[in-house]
């Protein structure tokens, strides 16, 4: 139902609020994902090398990568999200970073956008897997949340006036302590920067 819920979302047939355990919600942020946001041109020009886009959704950023001239590949595990990748020209494929991944060991960028550093509610595993993923000399780029924010793990789920999708754990990582993640990982932080009032952070093993 995450998937399915998630997809309707992308097609824009139906709205979709994430609801957190006390019951509360928010919309699902899909127009961030559809069109180039401010704050994403800083991120991309920071792109070297083979890109790897855990959680690439509907490609924006993949595919700007490649009309950069970049080797650049989007994973996602929603079907709907890499077909709509690919049909606006970025390669996509239906994937769990936590599975087989195709170049791993090689990639020299990792992109954790739109707060995908959050993938699976445990920071430390993700970036070890993506520490696992890059080549030698790469580095992850990944978007935090501001610094004063609160990093925390919580349980939420997709829901529509007519369908309620199942629990999953996700995770908000503030600037303050994404270098405690990085350490617990294996990894340090090199970089931290603001733009559109969006945080990031550039992590190197």
């Amino acid at each position: 139902m995450i998937g399915e819920l998630y997809e309707r979302a992308l097609e824009g047939a139906h709205r979709v609020d994430i609801e957190d355990a006390a019951g509360g919600r928010r919309p699902l942020p899909v127009g961030d994902w559809l069109e180039a946001r401010p704050g994403d041109a800083a991120l991309l020009d920071r792109c070297a090398g083979p890109t790897l886009d855990v959680g690439s959704g509907p490609g924006r950023l993949t595919v700007a990568l490649t009309e950069r001239g970049l080797l650049a590949l989007g994973i996602d595990i929603a079907p709907y999200a890499v077909a709509l990748t690919v049909a606006a020209g970025g390669p996509a494929l239906r994937r769990d970073v936590f599975d087989r991944v195709p170049g791993a060991g090689l990639w020299q960028t990792i992109l954790l956008a739109d707060g995908n550093i959050g993938i699976g509610g445990d920071p430390v595993a993700l970036l070890r897997r993506a520490g696992e993923l890059l080549g030698a000399g790469g580095r992850i780029l990944a978007e935090v949340t501001a610094p004063g924010s609160r990093s925390r793990v919580e349980r939420v789920r997709l829901r529509t006036t007519q369908a309620v999708g199942e629990w999953f754990p996700w995770a908000r990582v503030s600037a303050d302590d994404v270098g405690v993640f990085a350490a617990s990982a294996g990894a340090s932080v090199s970089e931290r920067w603001e733009e559109a009032g969006r945080w990031f952070a550039s992590l190197r093993f």
